[in-house]
């Protein structure tokens, strides 16, 4: 097919948003499909090679920058991209703007719509029911049955199956493919051999960074590294820590999507301590709806894994895949840091499971998922 990918995140940048974007539109094109992605944007896209690593791509597909005006709020740069992406008369178009789903699906060119959360602002739910009302809507992609059930609830829709597919955030398995001990990939990255505990993503709040201080603060013989961030975040940390005296935390700042894996399997235990309320860039509380791809990175990685019980992220871990644990609750985190650490065929087993877990949610068969019966398709695959 021809696919129109029509985002409403900036390249290259470093939110999850424009990672899922651009991990789909390589899926897209390994299944087979012809694929062009609109993006806000005045300038043109950076050389492949610089995006590549940036976003761990490993093929190539048409970026087209929509220029538009900052207060006009994606309206104008989701219009123009509507209009200069129609012209090339695409088999579907697969949407993350509101504004375009809307547009499309009443002008009844045929529409996959991919939501992350509820609709929200003003015109967030009026966009939202046009497009499910429009000749065009094919299909609605959620992150989560979390969000379907609400959706359907405040929409009075039945968001039923063909029409609607839960697809959580994915990874792509090949870099995780044959990763070294911890050992040996501590040894790569010239880190000390010691236990080391893995922390990767954003520093906004309700990550948990507070219960992962006083860990390290308990913990002194373990090492924690954090990995992203912007420079600004980062750099108040490292003084928040040294203040405090801790000196177990490396901080390593933004880290390319290429780099992670190594990062992954220098680490004995990784976790995700999420807390009641987690912020986004946006601003906006996601725990509970999120499907944060960390825990994907994480299970592909094969290594013991920390992790809130959030009722969303049940969706996804169990106690066979992960260690599940109150959020914000320093003492439980404390204490199972501690059984899992002295307990080496314990983090094994955790790692296997979660590797077999993982081959459920490649971004290969995430978006084979998404796109099911809605136009012919390719067999096999490119860019492997």
């Amino acid at each position: 097919m021809r696919i129109a990918c029509l985002a409403v995140s900036r390249i290259p940048s470093r939110s999850a948003n424009s990672i899922r974007v651009m991990k789909v539109a390589q899926a897209l094109v390994r299944l087979g499909h012809e694929v062009d992605l609109w993006y806000p944007g005045r300038r043109p896209a950076p050389p492949w090679a610089d995006l590549r690593r940036h976003y761990g791509l490993s093929v190539e597909f048409r970026l087209h920058p929509t220029p538009g005006l900052s207060g006009l709020r994606r309206w104008d740069t989701s219009l123009r991209a509507v209009v200069e992406s129609s012209r090339r008369a695409p088999d579907l178009f697969y949407v993350w703007s509101y504004q375009a789903a809307a547009a499309l699906s009443v002008l009844g060119r045929p529409t996959l719509f991919e939501i992350h959360d509820r609709p929200a602002g003003a015109f967030g739910p009026l966009l939202f029911r046009l497009f499910l009302r429009g000749g065009g809507a094919r299909r609605l992609l959620v992150i989560t049955d979390a969000l379907r059930a609400w959706l359907a609830t405040r929409y009075g829709a039945p968001l039923r199956e063909p029409f609607v597919v839960i697809t959580p955030s994915g990874v792509d398995l090949e870099p995780y493919d044959d990763l070294p001990e911890p050992e040996e990939a501590r040894r790569r990255l010239g880190w000390p051999q010691r236990l080391t505990v893995s922390y990767t993503g954003h520093l906004y709040p309700g990550r948990g960074l507070d219960l992962l201080t006083e860990l390290a603060r308990r913990n002194p013989e373990v090492a924690f590294v954090w990995a992203g961030g912007e420079s600004n975040a980062v750099d108040a940390w490292r003084r928040r820590l040294a203040d405090q005296r801790i000196a177990n935390v490396r901080l390593l700042g933004f880290v390319p999507q290429v780099d992670l894996p190594l990062i992954h399997a220098a680490s004995d235990v990784l976790v995700m301590p999420y807390e009641h309320a987690i912020a986004v860039s946006s601003g906006g509380d996601t725990s509970a709806f999120a499907s944060p791809m960390k825990a994907f990175e994480y299970l592909a990685a094969g290594r013991a894994l920390l992790s809130s019980d959030l009722p969303v992220l049940r969706e996804v871990l169990d106690d066979e895949n992960a260690i599940l644990l109150p959020p914000q609750a320093v003492d439980a985190w404390d204490a199972a840091l501690r059984r899992v650490a002295s307990d080496p065929e314990q983090r094994a087993r955790l790692g296997r499971r979660a590797r077999q877990e993982a081959r459920r949610y490649s971004w290969l068969e995430r978006t084979r998922r998404a796109i099911e019966g809605l136009g012919p398709r390719a067999d096999g695959e490119r860019g492997r």
